[in-house]
């Protein structure tokens, strides 16, 4: 914890707004490049080689879909359900449409599939073999107001089964109320309950009051030893803003400056539609690098945007025919 830091921090709103303005200039679709598309944990990443036209844009929407954490975290979750969205992560691209556009016979998987603890054994059942990591929300998700001692204890239980991955809330309050040593130590107990475990602390950007307390959040969250910082539950009023992206992906630049730590970056709530993706995905890497682009740093929290991103991809398909 280095509290000289965080109170150093000044955002200006208006700096940010014109830093994304002026970003829209230099959108993914249009880099004449062939990027890969990482596996989803460890192995070799493979080029994906679409033929010229729509190369670029079928290449970043494969690498899009490769990034996103297929989620859902809704009251009337069944089994049947969430064994679905497993079957969906193994094959979210039919083999048909990735040769349609170029990508020829490969593998591709989503990054994970993130439920409730609930949910979380059904799921590392159904993705058994894949190596498509389960992320179990935690923590008093999505308020993070229960008991410490009861949030540590979710996440112990979620790892005892063998998640991989825990997103995790804090109380909004120690933000609003700028207790940064408790929002500290409270994380750090998160991230020994995780073990090996990846974190991913979730902000709850839309509720911080300000984006200067999003860029101290963020700050406080890694010198705790979060592995991920994410925007939002999805729960939210407010949830994924690239404003506040803007914002988390320069802490995570800093830090990593000072440190020599990489921290992932992952947006969720409200990206549904490849544009979004794609913007979510250029802002990653004009701030933060190509290495930024794929799941081991970067990931989607979403459930629809799979299909609007196959739908894409299907369009792209008949403009090669």
């Amino acid at each position: 914890m280095d509290p000289e830091w965080i109170e150093e921090v000044r955002v200006d709103e208006g700096e940010v707004a014109a830093a994304l303005a002026a970003a829209r200039a230099n959108s993914l679709p249009e880099e004449r490049e062939t990027p890969e598309v990482p596996p989803p944990s460890g192995g070799k990443a493979r080029t994906v080689q679409p033929t010229a036209g729509i190369r670029d844009r079928a290449a970043w929407l494969l690498r899009a879909v490769a990034c996103i954490d297929l989620t859902t975290l809704s009251g009337d979750d069944t089994p049947s359900r969430v064994r679905r969205l497993c079957a969906e992560a193994r094959t979210p691209v039919a083999s048909s449409l990735l040769r349609a556009v170029g990508a020829g016979d490969r593998l591709l998987t989503t990054a994970a599939v993130c439920v409730y603890h609930e949910m979380a054994e059904i799921a590392l059942e159904a993705l058994e073999g894949s190596r498509i990591p389960v992320a179990a929300v935690s923590a008093g998700f999505p308020h993070g107001l229960s008991a410490l001692s009861a949030r540590l204890t979710e996440i112990e239980a979620s790892v005892a089964i063998g998640v991989q991955e825990i997103d995790a809330v804090f109380p909004r309050f120690l933000v609003l109320e700028g207790d940064w040593s408790r929002l500290y130590e409270e994380v750090r107990a998160y991230r020994q309950a995780c073990g090996g475990a990846h974190l991913k602390m979730i902000l709850s950007t839309g509720e911080l009051g300000s984006l200067a307390n999003v860029e101290k959040a963020s700050l406080v969250c890694m010198m705790a030893g979060a592995d991920f910082i994410k925007t939002s539950t999805g729960k939210e009023k407010v949830n994924a803003t690239l404003p506040a992206g803007f914002v988390m992906a320069r802490a995570i630049r800093e830090y990593a400056r000072r440190t020599g730590y990489e921290v992932g970056l992952k947006p969720a709530g409200g990206i549904r539609t490849t544009e979004e993706a794609l913007e979510w995905l250029t802002l990653a890497r004009n701030e933060l690098g190509e290495r930024w682009t794929g799941p081991s740093l970067f990931r989607f929290g979403a459930s629809s945007l799979l299909d609007d991103l196959r739908r894409e991809l299907e369009r792209l398909a008949k403009e090669r025919t």
